[in-house]
Protein backbone atom coordinates (compact mmCIF):
# COMPACT_ATOMS: atom_id res chain seq x y z
CA UNK A 1 0.00 0.00 0.00
CA UNK A 2 1.49 3.48 -0.73
CA UNK A 3 1.47 6.33 1.71
CA UNK A 4 1.25 9.50 0.98
CA UNK A 5 1.50 12.99 3.05
CA UNK A 6 0.06 16.01 1.10
CA UNK A 7 0.39 19.86 2.44
CA UNK A 8 0.05 22.93 1.60
CA UNK A 9 3.07 25.09 2.06
CA UNK A 10 7.03 24.01 1.78
CA UNK A 11 9.16 22.92 4.10
CA UNK A 12 12.26 25.11 4.18
CA UNK A 13 15.81 23.69 4.15
CA UNK A 14 16.72 23.16 7.70
CA UNK A 15 16.62 21.07 10.90
CA UNK A 16 12.37 20.56 10.75
CA UNK A 17 13.05 19.32 6.71
CA UNK A 18 16.00 17.41 7.78
CA UNK A 19 14.44 15.78 10.66
CA UNK A 20 10.95 14.70 8.79
CA UNK A 21 13.32 12.90 5.90
CA UNK A 22 15.06 10.62 8.46
CA UNK A 23 11.48 9.65 9.80
CA UNK A 24 10.27 9.24 5.90
CA UNK A 25 13.89 7.39 5.07
CA UNK A 26 12.87 5.10 8.15
CA UNK A 27 9.30 4.61 7.59
CA UNK A 28 10.39 3.38 3.89
CA UNK A 29 12.84 1.18 4.56
CA UNK A 30 10.55 -0.45 7.40
CA UNK A 31 7.80 -0.49 5.36
CA UNK A 32 9.08 -2.26 2.23
CA UNK A 33 9.47 -5.98 3.85
CA UNK A 34 5.45 -5.13 5.17
CA UNK A 35 3.40 -4.17 2.26
CA UNK A 36 4.28 -0.28 2.33
CA UNK A 37 5.73 2.27 0.39
CA UNK A 38 6.53 5.62 0.85
CA UNK A 39 5.75 8.04 2.50
CA UNK A 40 5.53 10.36 -0.36
CA UNK A 41 5.90 14.09 0.62
CA UNK A 42 3.69 16.34 -1.70
CA UNK A 43 4.01 20.03 -1.45
CA UNK A 44 1.34 22.63 -2.99
CA UNK A 45 1.77 25.95 -2.96
CA UNK A 46 -0.80 28.38 -0.74
CA UNK A 47 -3.97 29.46 -2.09
CA UNK A 48 -3.60 33.22 -3.23
CA UNK A 49 -7.70 33.65 -2.75
CA UNK A 50 -8.92 36.51 -0.76
CA UNK A 51 -11.74 35.17 1.58
CA UNK A 52 -10.58 32.53 3.24
CA UNK A 53 -13.55 30.03 2.15
CA UNK A 54 -12.06 30.17 -1.27
CA UNK A 55 -8.54 29.35 0.01
CA UNK A 56 -9.74 26.13 1.36
CA UNK A 57 -11.66 25.48 -1.95
CA UNK A 58 -9.04 25.93 -4.42
CA UNK A 59 -6.37 24.28 -1.96
CA UNK A 60 -9.30 21.38 -1.17
CA UNK A 61 -9.19 21.29 -5.58
CA UNK A 62 -5.40 20.76 -5.77
CA UNK A 63 -5.68 17.72 -3.58
CA UNK A 64 -8.40 16.20 -5.16
CA UNK A 65 -6.54 16.43 -8.16
CA UNK A 66 -3.45 14.74 -6.72
CA UNK A 67 -5.78 12.36 -4.71
CA UNK A 68 -6.75 9.57 -7.48
CA UNK A 69 -8.01 6.63 -5.48
CA UNK A 70 -6.88 6.08 -1.76
CA UNK A 71 -7.74 6.27 1.34
CA UNK A 72 -7.73 9.49 2.42
CA UNK A 73 -7.02 10.83 6.18
CA UNK A 74 -7.50 14.46 7.17
CA UNK A 75 -5.60 16.14 9.61
CA UNK A 76 -7.73 18.19 11.88
CA UNK A 77 -7.50 19.83 15.45
CA UNK A 78 -11.29 18.70 15.90
CA UNK A 79 -11.10 15.11 15.40
CA UNK A 80 -10.01 12.09 17.79
CA UNK A 81 -6.48 11.72 18.78
CA UNK A 82 -6.16 7.71 18.36
CA UNK A 83 -3.29 5.35 20.18
CA UNK A 84 -0.29 5.14 17.79
CA UNK A 85 -1.36 1.44 18.22
CA UNK A 86 -5.26 2.43 16.44
CA UNK A 87 -3.31 3.68 13.68
CA UNK A 88 -1.10 1.58 13.22
CA UNK A 89 -3.60 -1.31 13.19
CA UNK A 90 -6.13 1.66 10.98
CA UNK A 91 -3.04 1.12 8.73
CA UNK A 92 -2.14 -2.72 8.71
CA UNK A 93 -6.12 -3.40 8.42
CA UNK A 94 -6.59 -0.98 4.68
CA UNK A 95 -3.52 -2.63 3.30
CA UNK A 96 -4.91 -6.24 4.29
CA UNK A 97 -8.07 -5.56 2.71
CA UNK A 98 -6.25 -4.66 -0.61
CA UNK A 99 -5.91 -0.55 -0.23
CA UNK A 100 -3.64 0.33 -2.62
CA UNK A 101 -3.10 3.54 -1.35
CA UNK A 102 -3.34 5.79 1.62
CA UNK A 103 -3.14 9.57 1.76
CA UNK A 104 -2.74 12.03 4.31
CA UNK A 105 -3.62 15.30 4.17
CA UNK A 106 -2.22 18.58 6.03
CA UNK A 107 -4.42 21.86 5.10
CA UNK A 108 -3.09 25.24 4.51
CA UNK A 109 -3.44 28.31 7.23
CA UNK A 110 -7.09 28.32 7.21
CA UNK A 111 -7.56 24.53 7.56
CA UNK A 112 -9.19 22.11 4.94
CA UNK A 113 -12.19 22.80 2.90
CA UNK A 114 -15.58 21.02 4.57
CA UNK A 115 -16.26 19.10 1.58
CA UNK A 116 -12.64 17.50 1.48
CA UNK A 117 -13.55 16.29 5.28
CA UNK A 118 -16.26 15.33 4.70
CA UNK A 119 -14.80 12.84 2.25
CA UNK A 120 -12.15 11.49 4.20
CA UNK A 121 -12.35 7.87 5.18
CA UNK A 122 -10.53 8.99 8.62
CA UNK A 123 -9.70 12.24 10.42
CA UNK A 124 -7.36 12.37 13.17
CA UNK A 125 -5.54 14.90 15.22
CA UNK A 126 -2.01 15.45 17.34
CA UNK A 127 -4.57 17.42 19.98
CA UNK A 128 -6.59 20.10 20.03
CA UNK A 129 -4.03 22.80 19.74
CA UNK A 130 -3.44 24.48 16.47
CA UNK A 131 -0.13 23.33 15.28
CA UNK A 132 2.23 24.92 12.54
CA UNK A 133 2.15 22.18 9.62
CA UNK A 134 6.23 21.98 9.27
CA UNK A 135 5.34 20.08 13.06
CA UNK A 136 2.72 18.66 11.58
CA UNK A 137 4.36 17.18 8.93
CA UNK A 138 6.94 15.94 11.21
CA UNK A 139 4.36 14.15 13.58
CA UNK A 140 2.43 12.68 10.80
CA UNK A 141 6.17 10.84 9.43
CA UNK A 142 7.14 10.45 12.95
CA UNK A 143 3.96 8.31 13.07
CA UNK A 144 3.86 6.33 10.02
CA UNK A 145 7.48 5.35 10.57
CA UNK A 146 6.31 4.25 14.46
CA UNK A 147 3.31 2.36 12.95
CA UNK A 148 5.37 0.16 10.39
CA UNK A 149 7.63 -0.60 13.61
CA UNK A 150 4.93 -1.70 15.71
CA UNK A 151 3.01 -3.54 12.54
CA UNK A 152 6.68 -5.20 12.13
CA UNK A 153 7.03 -6.09 16.24
CA UNK A 154 10.03 -3.74 16.57
CA UNK A 155 11.07 -2.30 19.94
CA UNK A 156 11.37 1.40 18.39
CA UNK A 157 7.34 1.65 20.34
CA UNK A 158 7.10 0.89 23.71
CA UNK A 159 3.60 0.86 24.65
Amino acid sequence: MRIAVLAVGRVKDGPEREIIARYVDRARASGRALGFSGPDIVEFAESRATRPEDRKAEEARGFVEKLGTTRLVVLDERAASPSSEAFADMLRKWRDAGDRAASFVIGGADGLDPALRARADASLSFGAMTLPHQIVRLLIAEQIYRAMSIIAGHPYHRA
